[in-house]
């Protein structure tokens, strides 16, 4: 297979550029142009070619790419040019910024010129600034000369990057780079722009609603925290108070994760009910954002699917170009409307497979809780199971509500949530309980699962050993390793997950522990990292079902532990079944670990899901 590294250089200006706008909507917008195109073939001499769009795309034309990998330093962005603008699709596509994120961890740089300085392989240019507002026709021979060295500069850096970096990356982190890039710049889905258009109808006559419940007319007083903190003070509340974890500072609790300020939606007066559902309800503009943009969207084209290879420090996907995928609403009358607008083409329908409790497996499985994992194998309800330890009643005479809490409790108290956590869960779903009864709940638990507890206990042994420089490891055997030497464990996949600048500091409970982020430092402790192996590992079948699945479908998106695909209609019951049969299926690396899934159908995403 050939190599084709390859960078596009495009206008812009001060208000069309992708520091303002989506890389979809600036890449069909129609200001877009293309100034050049850097391209390497293989080892051979990079050229620049620069011309009018059929000039560019005859000299596209003439490349090998149905036999070729495409290799760039953010393949969505050129990508999507070389299909959307040029209708070519190579063989395979790959990414250093992808690579990057994933050999170094996302909270290193990986830019291309971080990670040229990285390995120290030479300097990105700058030019490109001085391409601010000019098209193609406005460069004199001179200047698009000394842009095309920029561009060729760029290109021959990925390509070194590449050629290093490739080395020791896992071939199938290689072919998922691949699908994940091709859930964007080949996309399938598309958007039912009619209800769309009534859903937002619907958010702005819901908000309307809410300001006039409130007897509020000038929208300002609910933005404004002082004005709003009059409101309450008025009508003889008051206002919650919090402590900034920016500055320090004593500032009002007004924000909708506010757990007292939550609570005054249950307040005795009417009048207060509704200033705060209306401050809740017109400050978050998230799913008119996001409502409006899926509009201006299905008005450019089909869905590109925006997914971040390695967005989260677990390695897992994420959201991208604005418009989160992954945090969908589900719940509540509209909750699943933006869902449902996203449709197959006609003649086919989507499959939403989804690996069950794969995450409680996975911990089950790796701390050796071998009687949950054998529940889990024998296709026993483990929720019961958790409720008739809990309230010490027959698995038979469990209650729904009973069951209920054996859920939350299977699924929320694994990474060693205490108490009093446990009981504002339970609280966020409508169920309350004393913290003396949430004590009990989560000391049944512990008790119950010795081997996870231990887990947790051996990962905080991991975290001291490798702060020093030495290396213990736990859970399964030969299912992790630990780098001391990195800060890493090394994941099944073979890749690491990195603890950067790991620290101890005495405190009065003993040595604390955090890692560098870029938003400064993060606790770290044995239960902690145990829900991120967890995660990590969940993330690493996930890839190797979508590996699996590629063989005969697409996938065109996938949300946490699920994967959608598009499949034509007469096939749907046989790919459905193969689709079940892909994610009921681990690694070898996974022996014994009790995986299942379920899966659904429809002619939505929301009707699938």
């Amino acid at each position: 297979m050939n190599l084709i590294t390859l960078d596009f250089e495009t206008y812009y200006d001060k208000d069309y550029s992708l520091r303002k706008i989506t890389t979809e909507a600036y890449v069909r917008d129609p200001r877009f142009e293309v100034i050049g195109v850097g391209v390497k073939l293989n080892n051979g001499e990079t050229e620049w070619a620069s011309g009018t769009h059929e000039q560019t795309k005859n000299y596209l034309k003439q490349l090998p790419w149905e036999n070729s990998m495409v290799l760039c330093h953010n393949t969505m962005f050129d990508g999507a040019i070389l299909g959307w603008r040029f209708d070519i699709h190579p063989r395979m596509y790959a990414d250093t910024l992808c690579i990057g994120r994933a050999l170094h961890g996302t909270e290193a740089g990986g830019s291309l010129a971080a990670l040229s300085t990285r390995y120290n392989i030479g300097t990105k240019g700058t030019e490109v600034l001085d391409a601010l507002g000019k098209r193609r026709g406005d460069f004199t021979a001179q200047e698009l000369e000394k842009y095309g060295d920029y561009c060729i500069n760029d290109v021959n850096l990925t390509y070194k990057l590449f050629s290093i970096m490739a080395k020791d990356f896992p071939k199938q982190e290689l072919r998922l780079i691949d699908l994940t890039l091709r859930m964007y710049t080949e996309p399938t889905l598309d958007l039912d722009t009619g209800l769309l258009e009534s859903h937002l109808e619907d958010i702005k006559e819901r908000k309307d609603q809410l300001m006039r419940d409130a007897g509020i007319t000038d929208k300002k007083e609910l933005m404004s925290n002082p004005k709003f903190a009059d409101l309450l003070t008025d009508l003889g509340v008051e206002p919650p108070m919090k402590v900034s974890p920016t500055t320090g500072k004593e500032t009002f609790a007004f924000a909708k994760n506010d757990e007292a300020f939550k609570q005054l939606l249950d307040h005795d007066n009417d009048q207060v009910q509704a200033l705060v559902s209306a401050r809740l309800g017109t400050k978050s503009t998230l799913e008119e954002t996001r409502t409006q943009r899926f509009i201006d969207i299905s008005k450019r084209g089909l869905l590109p699917v925006p997914v971040r290879y390695y967005a989260a420090h677990t390695g897992r996907w994420g959201g991208d170009d604005k418009i989160n995928l992954q945090n969908l609403p589900s719940r509540g009358p509209n909750g699943k409307k933006l869902k449902s607008s996203i449709i197959a083409p006609e003649g086919h329908s989507l499959i939403d497979c989804d690996s069950s409790q794969i995450e409680a497996r996975v911990l089950a499985w790796l701390a050796g809780q071998d009687d949950l994992t054998q529940q889990f194998t024998d296709g026993e309800d483990v929720y019961k199971y958790m409720a008739s330890s809990i309230y010490n009643v027959s698995v038979e005479d469990v209650t729904k509500d009973q069951r209920f809490v054996g859920k939350t409790t299977i699924l929320g108290a694994g990474y060693g949530m205490g108490a009093p956590k446990f009981q504002v869960q339970l609280q966020g779903m409508g169920v309350y309980i004393e913290l003396k009864e949430a004590r009990r709940i989560i000391d049944i638990y512990r008790s119950t699962n010795g081997a996870i507890s231990q887990l947790w206990k051996d990962a905080n042994y991991t975290i001291q050993y490798m702060e020093r420089g030495d290396s213990l490891q736990f859970g399964r055997e030969g299912v992790l390793q630990v780098d001391a030497g990195s800060n890493a464990i090394v994941l099944p996949s073979g890749l690491s997950m990195y603890y950067h600048g790991l620290a101890g500091e005495k405190s009065e409970f003993g040595y604390e522990y955090s890692y560098r982020t870029r938003k400064g430092p993060n606790r770290i402790y044995g239960g902690k990292v145990v829900e991120n192996v967890c995660q990590a590992i969940a993330r690493c079948i996930i890839g190797h079902q979508m590996l699996l699945l590629a063989k005969r479908y697409k996938a065109v998106l996938t949300v946490h532990d699920s994967i959608i695909t598009c499949v034509p209609d007469e096939e749907l019951d046989e790919a459905q079944a193969y689709m079940e049969e892909c994610m009921r299926q681990t690694p070898d690396w996974a022996d014994g670990l009790p995986i299942t899934c379920e899966s659904g159908t429809g002619k939505s995403y929301g009707d699938a899901g």
